[in-house]
């Protein structure tokens, strides 16, 4: 641990904690960060470091990170709403903390980014999970978005110029495509105290996690388990994940099947991480619908020793391995077949487990932090950091 006199100075950016895998990969480059330099977390209101901590395994506190808010927490619970349903909103939101951030970038030795690709003054690291979430290729852009562009006074070339880390392989060659630059490949964390009980011990359930929004399509999965169920099976389904703050119509039409089916479908929303990894624990068989950059909770699931079903396109293949097709589908009739022809096949059962036990390592919270620590070391040490001192001078 480096003495508080020596620290270099960090300021890691992530506008909002709505809970899902973004918010757990900031939070644990927050954690790798804490010990060895003078960390700030830029953020649009102030965060509640024990309630995060329980939900994603970490260890911050204010007294290990410091939080630059722009807004007083007692909105927060108003700002969640509105900013889950008004993409406007949230968006001039989080651009006031990126200009925030601009205007203070000159206080810190590194400026991270932890939510995707933004112009933040200066040359700096950027984690991205995905492309133009921050921003859009301006003629392209919509009249709002190209209002907020030019308020930032966003640069495009410094976003190229910023050294990138992608969640995926199927991300960096986004990243590569879309902003022609090359990012190094850094899986997002898996705490290492997933419970994993031998497969006899699992019960016949499929968990469904993530923030309960349309996007991720839980929906979709309650009507394929209900197709497998008509074909015999007795399985029950788990749902688990964030509400999200908002898109409140949307959540009412999942409690509303899961009531409808109360015999075999449960929802835990905002479940403390310690009851989600008991409940992992004792699931067989996972089941996620939309395609993903990554797949936090897909890769948890692997590492609790869970079967998941996923899409055939996305970063979630990387977890699973394509090795493992018996497990990737492309719609709705194809997952039942393929959850049916596995369901009915203890051998097929044996081989994806023994396979999907040599990829657990791979997602590991030591290899995440050791990562994000030996990136800020190189680029602390690298020429295109002093030259970007420099500049600034």
């Amino acid at each position: 641990q480096v003495s508080s006199d020596t620290k270099k100075k960090i300021a890691v950016w992530q506008p909002f904690f709505l809970g899902g895998g973004a918010e757990a990969v900031a939070l644990w480059i927050l954690e790798a960060l804490k010990d060895n330099y003078e960390v700030t977390l830029h953020t649009i209101y102030p965060v509640d470091f024990s309630w995060l901590n329980k939900m994603y395994g970490t260890s911050l506190s204010e007294t290990s990170i410091k939080v630059h808010a722009e807004l007083p927490r007692k909105l927060a619970r108003s700002l969640d709403f509105l900013m889950s349903n008004n993409e406007i909103l949230r968006m001039a939101l989080v651009y006031l903390t990126i200009k925030n951030l601009k205007n203070t970038s000159r206080k810190y030795d590194v400026l991270f980014s932890a939510f995707n690709a933004v112009d933040m003054g200066q040359q700096g690291v950027q984690y991205l999970h995905w492309t133009h979430v921050v921003e859009s290729p301006y003629e392209k852009a919509k009249f709002w978005q190209k209002v907020l562009m030019d308020w930032v006074q966003l640069s495009p070339e410094r976003i190229r110029q910023n050294v990138s880390v992608s969640n995926s392989k199927y991300t960096s060659e986004a990243v590569s495509k879309k902003y022609g630059i090359q990012s190094k490949i850094v899986f997002p964390p898996v705490v290492a105290e997933m419970k994993s009980l031998p497969w006899e011990q699992k019960e016949d359930l499929f968990i469904c996690s993530g923030r309960l929004v349309f996007a991720k399509q839980p929906h979709r999965v309650i009507n394929i388990l209900k197709s497998v169920r008509e074909k015999g099976f007795n399985v029950k389904l788990h749902i688990t994940g964030a509400g999200g703050g908002g898109e409140r119509k949307y959540q009412k039409k999942i409690y509303s099947l899961a009531e409808k089916n109360s015999e075999w479908i449960y929802i835990h929303e905002n479940l403390p991480y310690c009851d989600y990894l008991d409940l992992v624990s004792r699931c067989r068989y996972g089941l996620h619908y939309k395609p993903e950059p990554f797949g936090i909770s897909i890769a948890e699931m692997v590492k609790s020793g869970v079967i998941p079903f996923v899409r055939k396109r996305g970063g979630q293949i990387e977890i699973v391995g394509e090795e493992n097709g018996e497990l990737l589908f492309d719609d709705h009739e194809e997952a039942v077949d393929k959850i049916v022809n596995v369901l009915s096949n203890p051998a097929l059962q044996q081989k994806i487990s023994k396979s999907l036990e040599q990829r657990k390592y791979l997602f590991g919270e030591k290899h995440f932090t050791e990562s994000i620590q030996s990136l800020v070391e190189e680029y602390l040490a690298s020429s295109s950091h002093q030259n970007s001192i420099k500049e600034n001078l």
